[in-house]
């Protein structure tokens, strides 16, 4: 996918208004598995990651300390409500004015944030990605340009279970029995009609020409501003 980065920013408020000396906030979204993660990464090391702070949605689970396993093993991770969005918008704010911030360090084995936090300082561009940015109205404005990764389900379904296994310490039944229960659904309800507030649309999930076209945007942005 290739899209005329000049084209692109003469049709689109791309980025801040001119004199208005602030980083340039990215979301890439899209369903679980989709490819937002590879994407995002890639992104972040072409452009430089002295240039970039790069966060994940994922970071910003609410913490679940307060129940018993048993009990946070019933929550609906894929809700919006399951994640602490007005902390992300609030963290976004922030980097928007020059602060650093603390950012959660969340433990997917035990669906609880650790007593740490990682601190992030601001650079010119902000990257987050995440299957929800683009469904809440308040993170959504947050951002100057909106990407969703649109991958087909069965691909999305095998690269979750293969991620889950063996980043998060899960099963296989259990991870399958997650999806029908509440990831196929969330992503209907919440993740796939969000996907009409995106600029650009990235099909087949990762490609080189997607990851070539978001970091020439973020080039862009960063050579306007010297």
């Amino acid at each position: 996918m290739t899209i005329d980065i000049s084209e692109f920013v003469a049709e689109h408020q791309f980025g801040p208004a001119a004199g208005e000396k602030r980083p340039l906030f990215v979301a890439i979204a899209g369903g679980s598995g989709s490819g937002k993660t590879t994407i995002a990464r890639s992104v972040v090391d072409l452009v430089g990651r002295d240039k970039v702070v790069y966060l994940q949605q994922d970071a910003y689970y609410r913490d679940q300390a307060h129940l018993a396993f048993e009990d946070r093993l019933k929550i609906n991770y894929d809700h919006p409500d399951s994640i602490e969005l007005e902390l992300l918008v609030e963290h976004l704010q922030a980097l928007r004015n020059g602060q650093a911030i603390e950012r959660p360090i969340y433990d997917f084995e035990t669906h609880t944030r650790t007593d740490e936090t990682l601190l992030i300082a601001p650079e010119p561009a902000v990257i987050v990605e995440g299957i929800l940015l683009l469904a809440d109205p308040d993170l959504r404005d947050c951002f100057d340009v909106r990407v969703y990764i649109d991958t087909e389900p069965d691909v999305r379904l095998m690269r979750r279970i293969q991620r889950d296994i063996v980043e998060r310490g899960r099963s296989v039944e259990s991870v399958l029995a997650q999806y029908e229960k509440t990831v196929r659904p969330m992503h209907h309800q919440f993740v796939e009609p969000s996907k009409r507030y995106a600029d650009i649309i990235i099909p087949e999930g990762i490609n080189t020409g997607a990851i070539g076209t978001v970091s020439s945007m973020i080039r862009h942005f960063l050579a306007q501003r010297r």
